[in-house]
């Protein structure tokens, strides 16, 4: 199954595809989070569909929003695909790299992304998004790992590299955190639809003003994904809905082959099975009050 939010800003409702069309999943729960999550929503959505309860949505000309909301924690994984981790100057990890994003980044697919006050080096970076379904705390192996993803969806992990690398005082997350650094989505996708209960093999691509920067795949990453979600939470506890980003591979702005991004230019990323993102890159402006302003003009089906 896939799900969505769609709407404007503030007022998105909660859908879901049936295979053929979009359902209203209102009647079974206000939004799609960590609350509708661990309530089995997804047994509770398949059941709704089997019975012909949901009626059907028109998505045309329609805002997709991230396909969660409100996630408790945005936990990152860097440099987790070898060729990234050798364009940035570094070996690969022993172990994995983890820093964190705060939630107030996450954005919808294809809203505009305002490029920060004094921001010179601002870079894309696409990446497989893990959403947790149930509590993951002390995972006694990477295979119980696969009973806590609800899903997975499409991120744009934006990063300011200068205030990562450069003034960072030895963390990233200082260039990781500006409004509307996280766009996910358009879509929630549950494991079965996404090549298997672990992600495998999916390929992962972007562009910049329609030229190709990365393209790779799942296959390659250093740390699989249940082997993260069973390290994580040895440290930490994933609460359902909250949001895992795995790393991006090579082909990011970060290795000098591109320059970074500057107003006007448009940024797309796309995992397969998993869907499309679109953004256009503004200049901060003091009369900017939302950084992510603007609606999708892409149409969704």
């Amino acid at each position: 199954m896939k799900f969505a939010r769609i709407g404007t800003p503030g007022q998105e409702r909660p859908v879901v595809h049936d295979g053929e069309g979009w359902r209203d999943l209102s009647p079974l729960t206000a939004d799609i989070d960590g609350e509708f999550l661990a309530a089995d929503g997804v047994a509770r959505t398949r059941e709704a569909l089997a019975a012909g309860t949901l009626e059907p949505v028109e998505t045309d000309g329609v805002r997709f929003a991230a396909p969660v909301a409100r996630p408790s924690a945005i936990v990152c994984v860097g440099m987790n695909y070898a060729a990234h981790a050798a364009e940035s100057g570094s070996a690969p990890p022993e172990a994995p790299v983890i820093f964190l994003k705060t939630p107030n980044t996450i954005a919808g697919p294809d809203d505009t992304v305002t490029i920060p006050r004094d921001s010179h080096k601002t870079d894309w970076e696409v990446e497989l998004a893990v959403v947790i379904g149930r509590r993951a705390s002390y995972l006694d192996s990477p295979e119980q790992a696969r009973d806590v993803i609800a899903g997975y969806a499409v991120a744009n992990d934006l990063s300011e590299r200068a205030w990562q690398l450069e003034v960072s005082g030895g963390q990233w997350s200082k260039g990781k955190s500006a409004p509307g650094f996280t766009p996910l989505g358009p879509w929630l996708v549950t494991p079965d639809e996404a090549d298997g209960a672990s992600a495998e093999g999916l390929r992962l691509r972007s562009w910049v003003n329609g030229e190709p920067r990365q393209d790779s795949s799942t296959a390659d990453l250093i740390f699989g994904v249940d082997v993260l979600v069973h390290t994580l939470s040895q440290y930490l506890a994933l609460e359902p809905g909250d949001v895992l980003l795995t790393g991006t591979p090579e082909g990011v702005a970060l290795s000098g082959r591109f320059p970074y991004l500057s107003p006007g230019d448009v940024v797309e990323v796309e995992i397969d099975g998993l869907g499309r993102q679109r953004q256009e890159y503004v200049a901060w402006a003091p009369a900017s009050a939302a950084p992510v302003a603007s609606a999708a003009e892409e149409v969704r089906a």
